[in-house]
């Protein structure tokens, strides 16, 4: 659903740009109450993953492709806040190295694809919460439900969009019926991918999914022929360690075989937006991208003729500087939190040391 430049209108792309500033300035400030010494790393990781991902165009219809476009995963997996700002930094990279959404409409495509599905889907997710019962299984069809309905609301914030400030001249009806009928189709693609990514990290380490903190069961026992709580059990901080890397390392280079292989045998027929933009004509004036001539154009490496190595190579460096860059936004954000923490709470620090200094 990467909007093109030349859709829409500029006032109207300049006031989405607007809009996404400051979508991304409240999620810079929310994030560094999400981002702890659980989330911070894996937020990058996160945002690595969506992006390739992405790269795995699905069939759903006849003709017609979809993709992930992440918002759900990331609000589950690292909170909403960051979930933002994971998809925020993909959109830049797609639109500045292989020219996937214009850049005068990046503003439209964070707000639609970014702030949109977060926002819903994390709305939804955790209204599932509180009702169904606690457990995995629970969590999962949450996050199915949540993930699922927040692709028609992309599609129809991008209808709403295009009424204010499309560029040609068709019925916003047609739009409206065209955009979320294949997008409903889509979501349910994107609703697997996003259980199916969730239930795994929660099988392995469901601490450090912010969506399940206080969500799982806990553990029962039986004694006395009643069951009871278990006692909470603290893994040693070295063990937490080694297997938060490992957890790291299989999910980068599971991003790097998805985007550097799989993503060869992805449908090529056009996403969903594509396709409805070609049927009812609001391509029209669609604008040549200003990215053109990177040497990463549309998911590929210059100079190199071999389909295969080429989309291959893009793709891994796609991976590669969203993990950097994703990792580097987050641990800036995490750094700043814990110098406001300081800062914040200077005497508080002292006062608990004192005693153990008099003692």
């Amino acid at each position: 659903m990467h909007v093109p430049d030349g859709f829409i209108n500029a006032p109207v792309s300049a006031a989405a740009g607007v809009a996404a500033v400051g979508a991304v300035a409240v999620a810079l400030r929310g994030a560094r109450r999400e981002l702890d010494e659980r989330t911070a790393p894996l937020a990058g990781l996160v945002a690595a993953f969506i992006f390739a991902v992405q790269m795995l165009n699905f069939p759903v219809a006849a003709g017609t492709s979809g993709h992930l476009l992440g918002g759900a995963l990331a609000a589950i997996l690292v909170g909403p806040f960051t979930g933002v700002l994971c998809v925020s930094v993909v959109l830049l990279m797609q639109g500045v190295l292989f020219a996937d959404g214009g850049l005068t409409a990046l503003g439209v495509n964070i707000t639609v694809m970014a702030v949109v599905t977060t926002v819903v889907a994390y709305a939804v997710f955790r209204g599932l919460a509180k009702v169904l019962p606690r457990g995995r299984r629970s969590l999962t069809a949450a996050a199915f439900t949540a993930a699922l309905l927040s692709v028609p609301a992309a599609a129809a914030a991008f209808t709403l969009i295009y009424a204010i400030g499309g560029t040609t001249d068709v019925p916003i009806g047609k739009v409206a019926t065209a955009m979320i009928g294949v997008h409903v189709l889509i979501g349910i693609g994107e609703a697997a991918i996003t259980a199916l990514t969730v239930g795994a990290v929660v099988a392995v380490r469901p601490d450090l999914v912010h969506g399940a903190r206080g969500l799982t069961a806990p553990l029962k026992l039986r004694v006395g022929g009643a069951l009871v709580d278990a006692p909470a059990v603290r893994a040693p901080a070295p063990a937490a360690a080694r297997s938060h890397r490992k957890l790291w390392a299989a999910g980068l280079v599971t991003s790097l075989v998805l985007a550097g292989f799989v993503s060869f045998y992805a449908s090529t027929n056009p996403d969903g937006l594509e396709k409805v933009a070609r049927d009812k004509g609001i391509d029209q004036k669609e604008k040549e991208h200003a990215a053109k001539d990177s040497p990463f154009f549309d998911y590929s490496v210059e100079g190199i003729t071999n389909t295969r190595l080429s989309g291959g190579l893009a793709g891994v460096v796609g991976v590669g500087v969203t993990v950097v860059a994703g990792t580097g936004v987050f641990w800036a954000v995490r750094r700043r939190r814990a110098q406001s923490t300081d800062q914040a709470d200077p005497a508080g620090t002292a006062a608990a040391t004192a005693p153990a200094e008099s003692a």
